[in-house]
This record gives structure tokens, C-alpha cells and sequence, in this order.
């Protein structure tokens, strides 16, 4: 983790200093930007025309794709890099996010307030899930930074309660929190609590982590599918895990 490097990048951008080059960045939001400056400050290793594909960084030694979610999409291009070259593919996760709502109309924006929600690792496995068949390949690997940011967001509907609900506009990164890197897969046992017994259940971990069920749930299921734990029996109803012993 680089704070410096990482402020350089988002000052480039909140400040248009930095010209974007290549495909397709008309559309491209603030933390994508800040980010693709961060893992790679010159610009002319982004937007990279390569095997039928855009990457949005290739340094010649590996690609680097930058995902804010959506995992679905990056089936094809690792199906077709990852025989070919290192891959690393970056996850930003809101760590503590600020949500501002801007009418539409007038472009009016409210005043700032603090989600109760703090994202952590374990955001991203909802995420992992739509590419569990890529997880295990060597030339995988990953960058999960955990960033503070602004979440603009436009009121321009209503749910059928007729509660406004809106569309998320952009996401303003303010600081870089930490990150956390995945170089191999044996490096995912790391979201495994230190305080947890040698075997656990999906709630034990849940309560470990800090997370609710459903997402301790998915967890679990990629670590079983990437052999990294193992089933050992039941407790009640639920499944007892431990890490496996080749991990």
C-alpha cells in the first residue's frame, strides 16, 4: 500500500489533470480512473488493444483489469489472458462511505451522511463467486484496496412503496484505508479469523468476521471449492469446517 502514490493519482483526477487514452473511458467513473493511475502512473500502458480485448493496464510483463463489480464480465477475458499472461484483477471496496443525494432536476445536493455499512474483504465474495472457476489458476491473482469515499447518487425514481430510491452517479475515493493483495490462492485463508477454534460453523464464522450469515455462507463455499477447508462433520444441523491441511 502507497498513500502517497495513491493521493498523487486522485489529485490527476479530481483536478483533470490527467488526459485519458484509448477506448471506451467516456464512461469511466472517478475511482476507475484513480485507480488505474495508482497501479500504473503512466498512461500509456492503459486501454491496451490485446487478444480481441481492451485491458485496462498492460505493462508487457502482466495485465491488470480494474472491476468495480459486475464479475460476470471478466469471464471472457480471463478465459482467453489467463493461459497467456499474469493477470491481476483490482476490486475497490468502499470502506466508509459517505452518500450525497443530488436532484435531478436542479442538480441540489444534500448533505453528506455516513453509511453504517463498512465494507471489508469479505465484500468481495459475492463478487468471487461469478468467476469460482478462475480462483485456482496460478497466473490469478488479486488486489482488494479498501478506500474511504463519497457516494453521489441521483434521486430520479420511486420504488413501488413510493420511497425514493436513485441511481449511483459516481464515487469520489478520499483515502486509501489499506489493501489487501492475493498473490496465490493459499493467501485467501487470511479471511479466516485468527480467534476461531480449530473447527467452525457458517455462524461461528459469521460472528468471527463480522458479517452476516449469507455472506459468511458464500465465503465458505469458495474456500470448500478452492480445497482451502474442509467439511469434517456436523454440529446440530450445520456443517463443521477446518483449514485443510495442503493449504
Amino acid at each position: 500500500m502507497d498513500k502517497e502514490a495513491f493521493e498523487q493519482a486522485k489529485v490527476k483526477v479530481l483536478l483533470g489533470r490527467y488526459e485519458q487514452h484509448g477506448f471506451g473511458t467516456l464512461q469511466e467513473k472517478s475511482v476507475h480512473s484513480v485507480m488505474k493511475l495508482y497501479y500504473e502512473p503512466n498512461p500509456d500502458y492503459h486501454e491496451v488493444p490485446i487478444e480481441g480485448y481492451i485491458a485496462d493496464i498492460y505493462t508487457g510483463s502482466r495485465i491488470i483489469e480494474i472491476q468495480n463489480g459486475n464479475f460476470n464480465r471478466l469471464r471472457d477475458k480471463l478465459e482467453t489472458f489467463l493461459p497467456l499472461y499474469k493477470v491481476m484483477v483490482v476490486f475497490p471496496i468502499p470502506h466508509n462511505r459517505w452518500l450525497v443525494w443530488m436532484d435531478k432536476q436542479s442538480g441540489e445536493l444534500s448533505p453528506r451522511r455516513k453509511s453504517p455499512i463498512k465494507g471489508s474483504i469479505y465484500s468481495a465474495f459475492p463478487e468471487l463467486y461469478k468467476i469460482k472457476k478462475y480462483l485456482t489458476h496460478p497466473n490469478l491473482s488479486f488486489a482488494f484496496p479498501l478506500i474511504d469515499m463519497d457516494e453521489y447518487r441521483v434521486r430520479d425514481a420511486r420504488d413501488k412503496a413510493w420511497k425514493k430510491r436513485g441511481t449511483r452517479y459516481d464515487r469520489m475515493p478520499l483515502e486509501l484505508h489499506d489493501e489487501i493483495r492475493i498473490e496465490r490462492k493459499e493467501d485467501f485463508i487470511q479471511v479466516i479469523p485468527i480467534e476461531l477454534e480449530n473447527s467452525f460453523t457458517v455462524k461461528e464464522f459469521a460472528k468471527a468476521a463480522h458479517i452476516h450469515n449469507e455472506l459468511a455462507q458464500i465465503t465458505l463455499h469458495i474456500l470448500y471449492s478452492m480445497k482451502l477447508i474442509d467439511r469434517i462433520g456436523k454440529r446440530g444441523r450445520e456443517y463443521l469446517y477446518e483449514v485443510s491441511e495442503v493449504s
